[in-house]
């Protein structure tokens, strides 16, 4: 822009911005241009128009929806039959706080809060949705990030967070960190107004000098808030990453964590409690589970571990997001129907179960400690479709169903797709708002369908003849069926693959009157502007974080079947639009399912003081872009720039009033 730009000019510039993602920031490094052409070329691939080359987070890349099945291979309507009672085979209790969130550790300093007296208002308000439901929300703050975390008294610039851009030596092009204990602070200030509990990543990466300041400090500052910290981050990948040598095995890890158990207990700075926090071993795919069993790893720390933690991700867009490291290139389009069947979160989970069993049989919360849609980012138009809500949601329950104590989905920044939140980019926050992801949604979902009263138990129904598109879980509380939930995968605006469910119940039979809540949007490829009993979140930079909208909850007369010997016995039928999510009150109503009021949270600080000019928009339309009468003086947008001219006060047409351009 240049230094002596016209006012006016200055006006139109800052409202073409708001239109215009920007082009450079990503969650660990400022990508080559052969990275942005890639994820552009992505993009292209299966969006009609000119190339997107802006930020991932905000990649308008729309799918092709897969078409409906045929009648035949899809029937539309269909009866549940349900116990009252708890069934055999329904999952253990389950905390409504089961969906949490995990936040890369280099990006907290823009999505929690930018200090300790800074905190991040549409976060708090985002957490004081899932409070007002569950009671609590669990945020892991680590990743791949923490392993080379180092915890330091201050930085040169006084900022919590520092990335050292010189130290990138691996393939994901993650850079050292060093933070100081103001980022701990800052997380214990959002705790006293929502209540957050924190998993704490533990730095892994050089065993041989352990780095237990953020234990040491993590307790001392959070207290109670503190749940949860990990040793090794995805240490089956260590080798591959360049964080260990080749041949890195699980001898090798099981040995590694007997070094940091050893050191926290010699560390008098560490109470015997916080020892016995530990979450391990949160590997991904290239260990089993019973690999690392095999070592005898539960046993030998039995004591210190609180939770056995595997992260898992269905995909990866990898050799988009590091194209020099190689890998498949997976076409979005082609793999979009993947994540539309009930088989994704079936497979996902299926290689867990005897773990699950063994957590049980050992007093052990089994997690799933990260996850989400795709690593590597994501997939622009999947990822950040509807689709990907009712895939989380599905996943989300068919993991508490096979017993899973909990899981989190990751939190990245600008450089990927799949964020259930997104902050804007630091120098668009003046004018652009939060932007809420379809996991968002979720999240709000599974919490209702679980409820605070942390007695759910869950259990995947098999309906409709276990068709896939069309998966169902019942959800038992205090030992009575209390709701059901309902998928449909299916994309189709003709009404033709809406589901007609007969929902019975044995014995009492279903109450008179049920109540419905719908997770909708046009179609599975639709991005933004989803809809929770009517609510939404808007589109991309629009959220502060609160939704908007009249609640809109059915109401379902429920009638007597017909030839039933007990006439108290009742059948309800439940519409399932196509596509959609429908979450069924079988006792009482949605507003009993809530642990407390919401509270919201008004913004206390401004991040910025001039240059903040906003528009009447009615003015604007009718404004040709030109001064009218007068003219229009020189301004400038830097400080001092304009200290020479005669005039700082600026006209503009059609309003009748004048603006100081406080520079």
């Amino acid at each position: 822009m240049s230094k002596y730009a016209r006012a006016l000019s200055l006006l139109a510039l800052a409202l073409q911005l708001q239109l215009q993602p920007a082009q450079s920031v990503t969650v660990y490094y400022q990508p080559a241009q052969s990275q942005l052409a890639a994820f552009a070329s992505q993009a292209s691939a299966v969006a009609a128009g000119a190339k997107y080359t802006g930020l991932p987070a905000y990649n308008p890349a729309t799918l092709n929806a897969p078409a409906p099945p045929n009648p035949t291979d899809l029937p539309t309507k269909f009866t549940i039959q349900l116990p009252n009672a708890v069934p055999a085979g329904a999952s253990i209790p389950h905390n409504g706080s089961f969906m949490g969130f995990s936040v890369e550790m280099s990006v907290v300093n823009q999505v929690v809060g930018r200090n300790a007296s800074f905190l991040e208002v549409p976060f708090l308000n985002l957490m004081a949705n899932l409070q007002a439901r569950v009671g609590r929300i669990n945020v892991r703050i680590g990743g791949n990030t923490q392993e080379t975390a180092t915890l330091v008294e201050s930085t040169a610039d006084g900022k919590i967070l520092e990335k050292d851009y010189d130290g990138v030596t691996n393939p994901t092009q993650t850079p050292p960190l060093v933070f100081t204990p103001e980022l701990l602070y800052m997380l214990a200030n959002v705790s006293s107004h929502v209540n957050v509990r924190w998993f704490l990543g533990v730095p892994f990466n050089d065993t041989a000098h352990p780095r237990l300041a953020i234990v040491e400090q993590g307790h001392a500052i959070l207290g109670d808030y503190l749940i949860g910290l990990q040793l090794g981050n995805e240490p089956d990948l260590y080798a591959a990453h360049g964080h260990r040598p080749q041949g890195y095995s699980e001898q090798d890890y099981f040995n590694d964590f007997g070094v940091m158990v050893a050191a926290m207990k010699s560390d008098q700075a560490i109470p015997d409690y916080v020892r016995k926090l530990l979450v391990g071993p949160s590997i991904q795919v290239l260990w089993s589970p019973e690999q690392i069993w095999a070592t005898g790893y539960i046993d030998a720390y039995n004591e210190e571990l609180a939770f056995l933690s595997v992260e898992r991700y269905p995909s990866d867009n990898c050799a988009v997001a590091f194209p020099l490291n190689g890998g498949t290139v997976h076409d979005p389009q082609q793999t979009f129907p993947d994540y539309l069947t009930h088989n994704s979160a079936a497979n996902l989970v299926q290689s867990y179960i005897p773990s699950t069993v063994l957590a049980q049989q050992k007093g052990k919360e089994f997690l799933m400690f990260e996850t989400n849609s795709a690593s590597c980012g994501g997939f622009p138009g999947i990822s950040d479709s509807f689709g990907a809500a009712l895939w989380g949601v599905d996943y989300a329950m068919q993991m508490a169903a096979v017993n899973f104590s909990g899981a989190l989905f990751h939190v990245g920044g600008q450089s990927v797709t799949y964020n259930p939140f997104t902050p804007p980019p630091t120098n668009e926050s003046v004018f652009h708002k939060w932007s809420v992801g379809p996991i968002y949604y979720t999240s709000l979902v599974v919490a209702e369908a679980l409820g605070p009263s942390n007695t759910s138990q869950v259990m995947f129904l098999e309906a409709n003849n276990n068709n896939s598109l069309t998966p169902a879980y019942g959800i038992w509380e205090h030992g009575r069926l209390a709701r059901v939930l309902m998928v449909n995968f299916v994309s189709d605006n003709s009404t033709r693959s809406d589901l007609t469910v007969a929902l019975d119940m044995d014995g009492s039979g279903m109450p008179a009157t049920v109540k419905v809540k719908r997770l909708l949007a046009p179609s599975v490829s639709h991005i933004g502007n989803f809809t929770w009993a009517n609510q939404t979140f808007g589109n991309y930079w629009e959220s502060d974080g609160r939704p908007v909208g009249t609640e809109v909850i059915e109401t379902v007369t429920c009638t007597p079947i017909p030839g039933s010997a007990n006439p108290s016995s009742n059948t309800c039928l439940i519409t399932v639009p196509a596509p959609s999510v429908a979450l069924v009150f079988i006792s009482g109503d949605p507003g009993d399912n809530a642990a407390a009021a919401s509270t919201t949270f008004a913004t206390t600080a401004l991040t910025r003081t001039r240059n903040t000019v906003t528009v009447d928009q009615a003015a604007l339309q009718t404004s040709n872009g030109h001064g009218g009468k007068g003219g229009v003086e020189l301004g400038s947008t830097s400080p001092e720039a304009t200290k020479h001219d005669a005039a700082r006060v600026v006209g503009f047409s059609g309003t009748g009033k004048t603006m100081k351009l406080d520079a």
